[in-house]
């Protein structure tokens, strides 16, 4: 039996969200502009670390290419009669993006092992033109399949990799090449591009709630509630499946980040993609579960970063007053 919770984000579904006349093909563009900064800071000597570090890599390539989406279905399923069809799919598409770039700079302040986050961010953004749809399809069509719907909602898996190939993996190419054979350039002209995107991308999120943001302030209780703890499994994910395969802290404290933080731009950019999504979807619930995980997301790791420096600070306290007790 549906429960009132259920009832309402039906509701939201239906709900045609004001991004403006432009709106889907400016995201695209931004998105664009953001993968193409992300590639100009990859170096081949990152995937040197992969063959270096296996154990840390293989750990976070599992947490987020297969664990991460699977949790997330169990997740969606034991709710199933509390959420929608659109609104599971929304979490479950978040959870089959690659890890967002933002993640380096939390796994920095984390004190986390910078060179497996680059690492990471690179492998799974440069993998996702195949990993996300493929991780979508499947865990999407299995719980569209799962809650009895005549015509459950079929995600297609050959226009999303067709959008991914065209909006993701042309930006990447390019970013590659000026970053591998044109390092000079790629150095001096990486930061400003990654800073003016980010904001772009921020402005576009912020402009979209203010356009809706009536529907904001009636239906955040759930979707809040919703990502919450979603996000919460994802940060948990990493951090378990880091301590299971025995890294050092350093090491878990980065792939826990890299677990917990997604590319929610690359999601949004998929749920308006009318190829793959007909307008005739209701999608009110999916933009507005990876619209808020761009928010929270970030929230939740820098709560996670100040946690685990606070601990740092308070066990080197204790440390140096032990040593002053034993010299006395």
């Amino acid at each position: 039996m549906k429960s009132i919770i259920y009832q309402q984000l039906q509701e939201l579904d239906a709900l045609k969200l004001n991004f403006g006349n432009n709106g889907s093909m400016i995201l695209n563009v931004v998105l664009c502009f953001i993968m193409f900064g992300v590639a100009l800071g990859i170096r081949p000597q990152q995937f040197k670390t992969a063959i270096h570090h296996p154990r840390s890599v293989i750990a976070g390539l599992l947490s987020q290419w297969v664990l991460l989406p699977a949790v997330t279905f169990l997740f969606v399923y034991l709710l199933k009669n509390h959420l929608t069809v659109t609104v599971a799919l929304g979490a479950i598409l978040v959870a089959s993006c690659p890890g967002g770039n933002v993640s380096n700079f939390i796994s920095s302040l984390s004190r986390g092992n910078i060179e497996l986050s680059v690492s990471l961010t690179a492998i799974t953004t440069v993998c996702a033109v195949f990993i996300t749809p493929a991780n979508f399809s499947f865990w999407g069509n299995l719980f569209a399949g799962t809650t009895g719907l005549v015509k459950p909602i079929y995600v297609p898996i050959s226009s999303v990799l067709e959008t991914l190939i065209l909006i993701l993996g042309i930006p990447l190419v390019l970013g590659l090449f000026f970053s591998w054979k044109l390092p000079n350039i790629a150095k001096k002209i990486a930061k400003p591009i990654q800073k003016i995107s980010i904001l772009c991308f921020m402005a576009i999120v912020i402009l979209a709630f203010v356009a809706n943001f009536e529907y904001f302030v009636k239906y955040i209780k759930f979707i809040f509630i919703i990502v919450l703890l979603q996000n919460a499994l994802a940060y948990l994910t990493g951090w378990s499946v880091a301590t299971i395969a025995k890294t050092n802290s350093r090491d878990r404290r980065t792939i826990t980040i890299e677990t917990g933080i997604q590319n929610s731009g690359l999601a949004l950019m998929l749920i308006f993609n009318p190829s793959i999504f007909p307008p005739e979807t209701p999608i009110g619930g999916m933009a507005f579960i990876a619209s808020w995980w761009g928010v929270w997301h970030i929230v939740a790791g820098l709560c996670i970063a100040t946690f685990w420096n606070f601990k740092r600070v308070k066990n080197f306290r204790a440390y140096k007053n032990r040593s002053l007790a034993y010299k006395n």
